[in-house]
């Protein structure tokens, strides 16, 4: 029965809740109303049942193994988005006196990180490209030698930027990388916390992974709220409270997907094959024009605009026709924003080429 109700091609470019791989949905499905043969649901079944906690074990252990972390590290799956990850970081991270940090503004979501810390202490700006609308990404800054932390955050989901060179950093690193992890490979030995929103790359909205470097906690002297200290969650093996089950699982599914695919290696070789296509369309042709530095933009969102206005109906029309969805740009930016999260494939890319190509055609 679900396989008639989709007649038409759905292209995927939505920037979040985003494309997941169509047969992990499907297990994700099955799963809703049998969990494994077990006649339960993942939907209602304890999570304190050993089915369930090695659910959240092997979710955990593979975004650690995923990536290459190295020991000392440990991985967890909280609520609450990278929206709270902006005030747990800083809670677990600065100090109670006297503690300071260093933050690269970004774009909106950086800013957001920014007024979330200057609520716990001395939060400082250290870069910033909000100069140019956050087109670009910030470089040859330096780096305060006293700041407990610095944070940035990889890729910027609205603007369409992200760093393709980590700043070298003698601090603790944090870094939000909720738009573009798992997309490529990375040296994790270099950052002290990750955390993202899973709602990319990595699964439904609900779950936040953190990966944390344990020995750099504990050590602010303050009394952080239980929900809100790391040490705690650890400690706790990521269930404290009940963890966003099905969310958990479907991150589960989703690396075991990227695994058999080829694990992160394989998946950057594509995304960097999609974005190669899709930009060097941009640059062709006359009739687009694209927002973000061209050293900066970034290989999951790629922004940019019409350079005559009077085309927008026929455009709009083009890749509507075409099966396209969830291209219109930001209100930040305007324009438009293509997506290109893991599980979009290139045929995908291709076909939003095409209706570029027959704009052109007809103007």
């Amino acid at each position: 029965m679900m396989e008639n109700v989709m007649t038409k091609k759905i292209h995927n470019y939505s920037a979040g809740p985003c494309i997941l791989p169509r047969t992990v949905m499907e297990q994700a499905a099955r799963s809703c109303v049998d969990f494994n043969g077990t006649g339960l649901s993942i939907l209602e079944m304890s999570h304190r049942s050993k089915e369930y906690v090695a659910v959240m074990e092997e979710a955990r252990q593979s975004a650690l193994g995923v990536l290459n972390v190295p020991a000392g590290y440990t991985a967890l799956y909280l609520q609450g988005g990278a929206s709270l990850g902006f005030l747990i970081t800083a809670l677990n991270l600065m100090k109670a006196e006297g503690g300071k940090a260093a933050y690269v503004n970004t774009g909106t979501w950086s800013s957001k990180a920014i007024k979330e810390a200057k609520r716990v202490g001395d939060a400082q700006v250290i870069a910033s490209s909000e100069d140019k609308n956050h087109s670009y990404i910030p470089k040859g800054f330096t780096v305060p030698s006293d700041a407990d932390y610095l944070h940035i955050t990889t890729n910027n989901t609205i603007f369409g930027t992200q760093y393709h060179q980590i700043p070298e950093s003698h601090i603790p690193l944090v870094a939000d990388m909720s738009s573009d992890i798992f997309s490529k490979e990375i040296d994790a030995s270099k950052f002290d916390i990750i955390y993202a929103g899973a709602q990319k790359n990595l699964g439904p909205a609900g779950a936040t992974l953190y990966i944390v470097k344990e020995e750099i906690l504990g050590q602010t002297g303050r009394e952080i709220p239980s929900m809100l200290d790391l040490q705690v969650h650890i400690g706790k093996d990521s269930m404290f409270n009940t963890p966003p089950a099905f969310a958990v699982y479907v991150a589960m599914l989703n690396l075991r997907w990227l695994k058999e695919f080829g694990g992160v290696k394989a998946i950057q070789e594509r995304n960097e094959a999609k974005s190669a296509l899709l930009y060097g369309e941009i640059d062709r042709n006359p009739l687009f024009q694209g927002v973000a530095e061209v050293t900066d933009r970034s290989h999951m969102n790629a922004t940019f605009t019409l350079t005559d206005e009077s085309l927008t109906d026929r455009w709009n029309s083009l890749w509507n026709e075409a099966g396209i969805s969830g291209i219109k740009g930001h209100r930040s930016v305007g324009g438009y924003r293509a997506s290109m999260y893991n599980a979009l494939p290139l045929e995908s890319v291709q076909v939003l080429v095409d209706c570029m190509q027959e704009l052109e055609k007809g103007a």
